[in-house]
């Protein structure tokens, strides 16, 4: 499995932003959208194109493009709405897909509890969820989008823990997994610090 760390100067400075305690909601979904926006590019880096004729506004030529339709973009619920908001701007073409998975306060297992998937058999799927913490939600995650034979699948968040990346490389070494940072450390209720707290609160609910 690659781990790859988006270290780009202003990939930085805006998810800096994000981690400001006094920022909005509304700028905040605005921050993370416009980030993932910026980020994806990184992860088509590799991917196949097909060249195509088109005409442009002075002549007919063959120009190359991604398979739009062959993608599928799932999104953990809640924090992961402004991400997935941002990558059908960029490819409105492609499929979305939602798993609301909820770790318990106590134990800090995950559990998925909703599933709504489109057809993801030979298809390219990409994860979208800000924060990789314990690697609890990503696994359960990745367990379910592989019961559907997917042809590959990469994951893009902004912050993530050392702890999180090594238990997921650990189980599915076939996954990419794209992070802006790697912060510090876990803290014992598994909240990364520095971190950028409970994104789901603090994107629809004004909490932590």
């Amino acid at each position: 499995m690659s781990i790859t760390v988006l270290n780009n100067p202003l990939l930085r400075h805006m998810l800096n932003q994000v981690r400001r305690a006094d920022l909005s909601a509304d700028k905040l979904r605005l921050f993370v959208e416009s980030l993932t926006i910026m980020a994806l590019p990184y992860l088509f880096e590799d991917e196949l194109r097909v060249s195509r004729y088109i005409k442009t506004p002075l002549e007919e030529g063959l120009f190359e493009f991604l398979e739009e339709e062959s993608y599928r973009f799932v999104c953990i619920l809640r924090a992961g709405l402004p991400m997935l908001w941002g990558a059908l701007k960029v490819m409105p073409q492609a499929k979305a897909g939602f798993l609301a998975i909820k770790r318990d306060d106590e134990t800090l297992t995950s559990k998925l509890h909703y599933s709504r998937l489109p057809d993801l058999e030979n298809r390219n799927v990409i994860l979208l969820d800000p924060m990789l913490a314990t690697g609890g939600t990503l696994l359960v995650a990745i367990d379910e989008l592989k019961k559907a034979h997917p042809r590959k699948i990469k994951s893009l968040h902004l912050v993530a823990s050392h702890q999180g990346l090594e238990r997921v490389k650990s189980q599915h070494p076939d996954v990419e997994l794209y992070v802006i940072s790697v912060d510090r450390e876990l803290n014992s209720k598994g909240y990364i610090l520095p971190g950028v707290g409970d994104m789901g609160d603090r994107l629809f609910s004004g909490g932590l």
